[in-house]
């Protein structure tokens, strides 16, 4: 008896326990997967948008110029540019010195001409003030503006890369932007106007530059870059298959779409309160030298494009969370969906076109990759040509929407016709 038993209870144990552990362990395996893929992602996204910003901004010629270029409408950024040449070009100009020399014969038979030295002196430098002022505003300084920022993007580069020269260059611990350009342009206008004193005035190099910032760090930088730069353009991409893996290796995708989304937006939030804080930390650094008004205005307009990028995903991670609870089996999302889905469908039953049926049909039956396509063209429309922002990612949704609507319409005729076609036909008498 004991025997038979044991003959039938072996299989019956044995089997099932053969049959299910696999299952079992592969479940606990996708989802650890999944896990550590959110996770990795979670810690590589912030990192990852500012080394693309890097890549894209500093090392693009193109974008640096589009980015920067605006600066030479910036009151600040003129007034510094202006007070740093004006300043340059007086000190080595002793306006006084040269006309008390010139005025020392006179003081013999004209004593009283010593009183107009003050007076024109300070003419001499309103004049030499308001003609570099004027230059600073005029086209001619704005085309040279960009010429400066192209040669200074090359330098940054050269920077970064441990060469010294251009007009952005490494001096010990600080990196300063070369004026000599301007100042020289700025001495034949002056020239022009009659104050040809000012021709032949060497300007010491110290003079004719303006310090950026104090950069002890610079170095430890260059090693950084030299490692991060060749993989920085492609530390998005790795994150965004790193969140694809994390919902397809879910068990429960809707879930992992919302902890996705929810980590996107708290990655966003982090580079807002970043990027406030390197501001913070760049005009503190920048205070008190000639630099230092215009400061806040460069740090935000060389970061506009990470700052609007931060909006962009902030948003975006907060509709990923919403299309995570509408896809979700919880009772509200399923209530929305289904009764969306009913109204799409009940419309498409009312398409009479047998063409339109047919289509429905097909679009029926490939349902599934069909719906991954239209998110993935919103993907693709989203990141084109690199410009990530709010009004992409509410266009993106918009596309989405309408073509996964259109989708569920047809889907609706099919299945109209489909019914048609297998209801049975009266009986002809």
């Amino acid at each position: 008896m004991s025997h038979t038993e044991g003959a039938s209870e072996s299989p019956s144990s044995d089997i099932p326990e053969s049959n299910a552990a696999p299952p079992r362990r592969s479940s606990v395996g996708r989802s650890v997967a999944a896990v550590v893929c959110l996770v990795l992602a979670a810690l590589l996204v912030t990192p990852a948008a500012v080394a693309y910003w890097g890549q894209r901004t500093l090392n693009d010629e193109v974008r640096y110029i589009e980015t920067v270029g605006p600066l030479v409408e910036s009151p600040e950024v003129q007034d510094a540019i202006a007070t740093k040449v004006t300043e340059a070009i007086q000190q080595q100009v002793d306006v006084e010195a040269l006309l008390t020399t010139a005025f020392a014969e006179l003081e013999t038979e004209a004593p009283r001409v010593e009183l107009l030295i003050g007076p024109m002196s300070g003419a001499v430098n309103g004049l030499i003030e308001r003609e570099v002022r004027r230059f600073i505003a005029s086209d001619e300084f704005a085309d040279l503006w960009i010429r400066i920022n192209s040669r200074a993007q090359q330098a940054l580069h050269r920077i970064l890369t441990g060469d010294n020269s251009g007009a952005v260059s490494l001096q010990g611990d600080q990196v300063v932007l070369d004026l000599d350009d301007v100042i020289t342009l700025v001495k034949e206008r002056l020239v022009e106007r009659g104050l040809t004193v000012v021709e032949k005035v060497p300007i010491p190099e110290t003079e004719r530059q303006i310090v950026l910032m104090d950069a002890p760090q610079l170095r430890q930088a260059r090693t950084i870059y030299a490692f991060s730069n060749p993989v920085a353009k492609w530390m998005l991409p790795v994150v965004g298959v790193l969140f694809l893996g994390a919902v397809l290796l879910a068990r429960r995708r809707a879930r992992m779409t919302v902890w996705v989304g929810a980590v996107i937006a708290a990655n966003a939030l982090l580079l807002g309160w970043t990027l406030s804080v390197g501001q913070q930390l760049f005009v503190n650094q920048l205070a008190g030298t000639t630099f230092g008004p215009a400061s806040k205005v460069f740090y935000q307009t060389l970061l506009a494009y990470l700052e609007r990028a931060q909006d962009a995903v902030l948003l975006l991670g907060l509709i990923i969370v919403v299309a995570g609870l509408f896809a979700g089996a919880n009772r509200y999302g399923s209530a929305v969906r289904n009764a969306v889905s009913s109204t799409l469908v009940n419309a498409g039953t009312n398409i009479p076109t047998s063409q339109v049926s047919a289509v429905g049909r097909w679009i029926e039956a490939n349902a599934g990759w069909l719906r991954v396509a239209v998110v993935a063209l919103g993907v693709v429309v989203l990141v084109w040509g690199n410009q990530v922002t709010t009004g992409r990612v509410w266009w993106s949704l918009a596309l989405v929407l309408v073509l996964l609507a259109c989708l569920q319409v047809l889907i609706g005729a099919g299945r109209a016709d489909k019914q048609a076609h297998s209801e049975p036909h009266p009986a002809v008498e």
